[in-house]
C-alpha cells in the first residue's frame, strides 16, 4: 500500500497510507480533485493575482494583498520552517505535490475553470502557508483601529465604548466542553459550530487521515495540510474558538521620497531607507495596474504612502500621542503629514506561522500532547479545548500576542514616537471548568488580558444556562444546543417600545405582539420577523442622526477596509450599547422607537423571518441556479446566523461546520457543513448535507474502513 482513497455515503474523504508524508500527498491531492476550483482561488488571493481572471472587483484584495506581502511572508515562514523543523517542511511539501499531482483532473471536473478561461497553476512549497495567511489576514480585525481613529477624532474618547464588538458584536464560534463527571458515559463530549463568512464551496472539509503513526477525523482547511482545528485521534480530540486576542498593530509612518527612494522617520529621530519597489496587477479585461510597496521598520504600509490618500487627504490628526485629541478638533489641520498606515503582525515579524503545530496535533494522544502542541500555534490566536479518554481536560488560549503599549491596541500609534515597539510575547493564559463545563464563544473570558473587544455574553450565558438543565448529557443531545434560537439582546429594544407612547391603533397592535414575542428567531416566526423590520427601522433612524453624520463617510481607504468603517453595520452592531446608554449626543431614542415602530406599522408587514433571513454564501462567481433557502438564529443566537441589521436580513455568516466529538467512542461523534464534501457544482456531494445542515442534523462519522467504497490507489 502507498496511499488509498475511500468514499463514504457522503463523499467525505477517507485517506490511509503508509506514513506521514504519503498520507499528506494524499491529502494533497484528493482535495484537488474534490475542490480544484477553491485551491486555485485561494491561491491566487494569497499572491494577489486574483483579478487576472476574476476581473475588477477583484482588484482591491490583490492590491491590498500585494502591499501587506502575504505571498513574501509566507515564502519566509516556509524558508524558516525548513531550517527549525525540516519534517514538518517535507510534510508540507508533500502535500503541495499531491495537490499539483490532482489539479489538472481536478480542474476538468470544474466548470468554473471553462467559465473563467483559468488554467490551473502550479503550488509552490510555501503556497499552504499563503492560503492561511489570506483567509486570516483579516481575523483579528486590525481594520476596527481604524473605526475607533474615527470615532475618537469625531466624536470623542468616551464613545469608543459606545460602539464596541461587545454591545453586541460581529459573529464568532460556539464550543463547549463537557467533562465526564457531567455525561451518561462518562467521558467527556466536546461540541461547537465554527462562525465564519459561509463560502461555497466550504471552508472547513471533512477528512479522516490514517497511517501507522495516526489515525484522525476532523475538518481540515482545503489548501493546508494535516487538520488545525477541529480533530479526534480516538483518545484526544481538541477544538478551537478565536479567542478576539489583539495582535496586529497599526502605525502612522512619516514617509518621505528621496533621490534614492522612501524614507521613514523612526522613534529616536532618524530618517531611515524603507523597502520600496513596484509590482503589476494584472485585471481580467482591464489595462494591468502598478502597485508601490513600501515596507518600513514596522511592517509593510497597507494605507497611504508618501503623498497620503488616493484622494489626496492627507493624516487630519493632531501631533502627539493617539490619545490627545484635541476638543473640538473635527476636520484636517493645514501642517498634518500624509496619511500612511503599516501592518505589524507576529508572522511577519517571527517568519513563524505555526505550523510546526500542525503534525504534532495528528500524533497526539492525550491533551499534554495538544498541550505542548499549540504551544507552537502563532495565528489566529485561539481558545482551545481539549479532552482525553484518560479524563485529561484543557482549556486555554493559544498563540502569539505581543507586549507592548497599551494605546497599540486601541488606536493607530506614532512609528517616530518611542514607546510603541514590541517587547516579547504575553504568557498565554489557562481557565478550568465551571460544574463541570466550560463554554466559549469568544465572550470577555479567559483571552480577556490579551484583547480589547470582544463578543458579547449572550452565547456563552445561554450555552452555559442550557447545559445547567441537565444533569447528564450525550453526543446526541449536543445539536439542541448549536440550534438554540433565542435572542437575549432583543431586551434593550423592547424595553423602550414598552415605554412608548401616543401610538396609532397599528403600531399598538405591532407592540403587543413584540411584548408578547417569545424571543426566539425561528425561520417559521412571523414575530421574529416583525421584531427584526423593528430593529432595522431603528437602526436606519439612529445612524442617519447628524450626532452621527462625520461617521457616515469613511476615508479613502482601500475597500477591503472599509467594512469596518460603515455606519449603518456598526450602529446595528452596538444597538445593544446605544440603546442602553446613559446619554446619546441628545438623541431622542424612545422617540426613534416611536417612529420606528409606526413606520413598521405603516408597512402593514407580513411573512416569517425565513422569508427574509436567507443564507447568502460567498463564491468567487456567481451562481443564478442557486435558491438562498430560510434561516433561523440571529447573530446574538446560539444559532449564530448573522444578517446586518438596518442593511439587509440576508446571512453570510453563520455555522461553517458543526461538531460533537465523543471520547467514550469516536463512533458516536457527528459532524456536518453547510452545503457538502465536493466543491464541483451539479456533483453529487456538492450541496448533499445542506437539508441537515438546516434542520441542525448531522452526518454520523465512520472510521471504520470496510464501510466506505475505495475510489483509487494513488
Amino acid at each position: 500500500m502507498t496511499g488509498e482513497i475511500f468514499r463514504d455515503a457522503w463523499g467525505i474523504p477517507h485517506l490511509r497510507a503508509d506514513g506521514a508524508s504519503e498520507l499528506a500527498r494524499v491529502q494533497g491531492r484528493v482535495t484537488a480533485l474534490d475542490r480544484a476550483w477553491q485551491l486555485e482561488v485561494e491561491r491566487h488571493r494569497a499572491r494577489g493575482t486574483s483579478a487576472s481572471f476574476l476581473g475588477a472587483e477583484a482588484l482591491p484584495w490583490d492590491r491590498f494583498v500585494r502591499r501587506a506581502r502575504l505571498d513574501d511572508t509566507a515564502r519566509r515562514c516556509f524558508a524558516e520552517l525548513e531550517r527549525r523543523d525540516p519534517e514538518t517542511a517535507r510534510w508540507v511539501r508533500a502535500y503541495v505535490d499531491g495537490v499539483n499531482e490532482g489539479l489538472a483532473e481536478g480542474a476538468a471536473r470544474t466548470p468554473e475553470f471553462a467559465r473563467t478561461g483559468l488554467a490551473p497553476g502550479r503550488w509552490e512549497p510555501w503556497t499552504p502557508l499563503g492560503v492561511w495567511l489570506g483567509i486570516h489576514i483579516l481575523f483579528a480585525g486590525f481594520p476596527a483601529k481604524l473605526w475607533r481613529e474615527q470615532v475618537v477624532r469625531h466624536l470623542g474618547a468616551d464613545a469608543v465604548g459606545l460602539f464596541a464588538a461587545d454591545g453586541p458584536g460581529t459573529s464568532g464560534s460556539n464550543g463547549w466542553l463537557v467533562s465526564g463527571e457531567r455525561t451518561v458515559t462518562g467521558q467527556a463530549v466536546i461540541a461547537g459550530d465554527p462562525h465564519r463568512f459561509i463560502e461555497e464551496p466550504g471552508v472547513y472539509q471533512q477528512i479522516h487521515l490514517s497511517c501507522p503513526e495516526f489515525d484522525v477525523v476532523g475538518l481540515a482547511v482545503p489548501g493546508v495540510p494535516g487538520i488545525a482545528h477541529f480533530g479526534h485521534t480516538g483518545t484526544v480530540a481538541w477544538a478551537i474558538t478565536n479567542a478576539m486576542a489583539d495582535y496586529q498593530d497599526l502605525y502612522r509612518e512619516r514617509l518621505r521620497r528621496t533621490g534614492a527612494g522612501v524614507e521613514a522617520l523612526d522613534p529616536d529621530g532618524v530618517w531611515r531607507r524603507a523597502a520600496r519597489h513596484t509590482e503589476v496587477v494584472e485585471v481580467a479585461g482591464e489595462e494591468p495596474v502598478e502597485v508601490e510597496v513600501i515596507e518600513t521598520a514596522r511592517g509593510p504600509v497597507v494605507i497611504g504612502g508618501p503623498e497620503g490618500l488616493p484622494d489626496g487627504s492627507r493624516d487630519g490628526l493632531p501631533e502627539g500621542s493617539p490619545g490627545d485629541v484635541q476638543e473640538g478638533f473635527s476636520g484636517e489641520l493645514p501642517d498634518a503629514p500624509p496619511l500612511a498606515v503599516a501592518l505589524r503582525h507576529p508572522p511577519r515579524v517571527t517568519a513563524d506561522l505555526g505550523f510546526g503545530a500542525l503534525l504534532p496535533l495528528l500524533r497526539a494522544r492525550r491533551v499534554a500532547d495538544v498541550d505542548r502542541a499549540v504551544d507552537l500555534w502563532t495565528e489566529p490566536v485561539n481558545v482551545v479545548q481539549a479532552a482525553d479518554t484518560e479524563g485529561g481536560l484543557l482549556h486555554r488560549v493559544a498563540g502569539k500576542v505581543p507586549v507592548r503599549s497599551e494605546a497599540n491596541g486601541i488606536r493607530l500609534v506614532p512609528a517616530w514616537e518611542p514607546g510603541h515597539d514590541w517587547r516579547g510575547w504575553h504568557e498565554t493564559p489557562r481557565a478550568g471548568l465551571t460544574d463541570g463545563v466550560a463554554a466559549m464563544a469568544n465572550q470577555r473570558g479567559v483571552a480577556a488580558p490579551l484583547g480589547v473587544e470582544f463578543a458579547p455574553p449572550h452565547r456563552a450565558d445561554r450555552i452555559t444556562q442550557l447545559l445547567g438543565e441537565k444533569e447528564r448529557w450525550s453526543a446526541a443531545d449536543m445539536p439542541a444546543i448549536h440550534m438554540d434560537t433565542q435572542l437575549a439582546s432583543a431586551e434593550p429594544l423592547l424595553d423602550l417600545l414598552r415605554g412608548v407612547g401616543s401610538l396609532t391603533a397599528e403600531a399598538a397592535r405591532v407592540r403587543r405582539r413584540l411584548l408578547g414575542w417569545d424571543r426566539r428567531m425561528d425561520a417559521d416566526s412571523e414575530a421574529a420577523a416583525l421584531y427584526a423590520r423593528l430593529r432595522g427601522a431603528v437602526v436606519r433612524r439612529l445612524a442617519a442622526h447628524p450626532a452621527f453624520a462625520a461617521l457616515a463617510t469613511p476615508p479613502a481607504y482601500s475597500e477591503v477596509l472599509l467594512p469596518w468603517l460603515a455606519l449603518l453595520p456598526r450602529v446595528g452592531f452596538a444597538l445593544e450599547h446605544l440603546l442602553r446608554a446613559e446619554e446619546l449626543y441628545g438623541i431622542d431614542r424612545a422617540e426613534a422607537v416611536r417612529a420606528a415602530v409606526e413606520e413598521v406599522a405603516a408597512e402593514r408587514p407580513s411573512g416569517s423571518w425565513g422569508d427574509t433571513h436567507r443564507l447568502a454564501p460567498w463564491r468567487a462567481l456567481p451562481d443564478p441556479s442557486y435558491a438562498a433557502p430560510g434561516l433561523s438564529g440571529d447573530h446574538d443566537c446560539v444559532l449564530c446566523t448573522s444578517s446586518v441589521p438596518g442593511l439587509t436580513d440576508l446571512s453570510a455568516r453563520g455555522p461553517a461546520a458543526r461538531y460533537v466529538w465523543d471520547l467514550a467512542d469516536r463512533e458516536a461523534s457527528r459532524w456536518v457543513v453547510p452545503l457538502g464534501a465536493w466543491g464541483a457544482p451539479g456533483s453529487p456531494h456538492h450541496r448533499d448535507q445542506l437539508p441537515l445542515w438546516l434542520k441542525g442534523e448531522l452526518v454520523p462519522v465512520v472510521t471504520d474502513f470496510t464501510q466506505f467504497t475505495k475510489e483509487s490507489d494513488v
